[in-house]
């Protein structure tokens, strides 16, 4: 649905500063009916790549490609995307039900599709109630819903969103991933970038990483973090009595019920179950150590161990 291919865009403010690179020669596709993260650390080049394909600002050099599904001309390609920035604008003193209403004509919508567009998704993002209230009596959770909802009134199909989830709280958060996942069912594709690392993790089918102007992954989240295990098991046995072992686990936790469970490196796995069926030790469960896609973000501090 987008091909980003090959763009790089390098800021000049003037003779004396340094030009700033925040893309370097990046590339991915966006496909049809995926949900797709974009993560990075702050300055990554999350933000000005939307910009990019929203046609804001323009690349210093490659190009941004649309699929024929979203339209033949580019007047087409734009009333087929929804776009919620990460700083939205409102209209202070237009209620909620005038600020949609205002946003829907915008968009060339009836009358009749705006009002059943409404009636649909308010329920939906928990808003019905505060539409006949003026926008800035609004909370800053009732706002992202707010302008979600516009985002999706005209029925667009590929849904751009730059940090959504961006200051809610944890209900906040859940309500919100909960319409975005409504959204990609009925067929909607969701690119959205996100600081909120597990939000990623819990709906994504794909992720994008860029650091420091750079791609370093675009892939699976589960070959992501796959790739990126150390390769250790958690062994769960129960035991009456001490356990002696040969092997060196890197730690051990002693749970209710005489539950044992040791985190050891694959090459002793074996070792360590032989030498438990020994001593008659019942062996509960072995399961590979999964880490987190938080966990492989932050500990390498936005780059992956992966081979492209």
């Amino acid at each position: 649905m987008i091909n980003f291919e090959n763009v790089s865009k390098i800021f000049k403010s003037d003779l004396l500063t340094q030009p700033f690179v925040a893309l370097n020669d990046v590339s991915f596709q966006i496909p049809s009916g995926s949900m797709v993260g974009f993560l990075g650390a702050n300055g990554a080049g999350k933000t000005t790549s939307l910009k990019i394909i929203m046609d804001f600002i323009r690349p210093s050099s490659g190009e941004v490609k649309f699929s024929e599904e979203l339209g033949s001309t580019q007047e087409e390609v734009f009333r087929n995307i929804g776009f919620l920035p990460e700083r939205p604008y409102f209209y202070p003193h237009l209620t909620g039900e005038e600020f949609l209403t205002f946003m829907g004509k915008l968009s060339e919508l009836s009358s009749q599709d705006i009002v059943f567009g409404i009636k649909k998704w308010a329920p939906l993002f928990k808003i019905e109630h505060a539409l006949k209230r003026e926008v800035k009596t609004y909370s800053k959770g009732m706002l992202q819903r707010l302008g979600f909802m516009a985002t999706i009134l005209h029925k667009p199909k590929l849904i751009i969103l730059d940090e959504p989830l961006s200051g809610l709280d944890p209900i906040g958060r859940k309500e919100l991933k909960d319409v975005i996942i409504d959204v990609h069912k009925e067929g909607k594709t969701v690119f959205f970038s996100s600081h909120i690392v597990p939000d990623i993790e819990e709906i994504c089918d794909r992720v994008i990483f860029l650091k420091e102007g750079k791609l370093v992954y675009d892939g699976n989240v589960d070959q992501l973090m796959g790739n990126n295990s150390e390769l250790d098991f958690i062994l769960t046995v129960r035991s009456f009595s001490d356990i002696k072992s040969s092997v060196k686990y890197k730690e051990m936790k002693r749970l209710p019920d005489n539950i044992v469970k040791f985190v050891v490196k694959k090459e002793y796995k074996d070792i360590i179950l032989l030498e438990l069926l020994q001593q008659n030790i019942n062996v509960i469960g072995l399961e590979k150590v999964r880490p987190s896609l938080e966990e492989i973000f932050y500990q390498t501090k936005g780059g992956v161990n992966v081979s492209l």
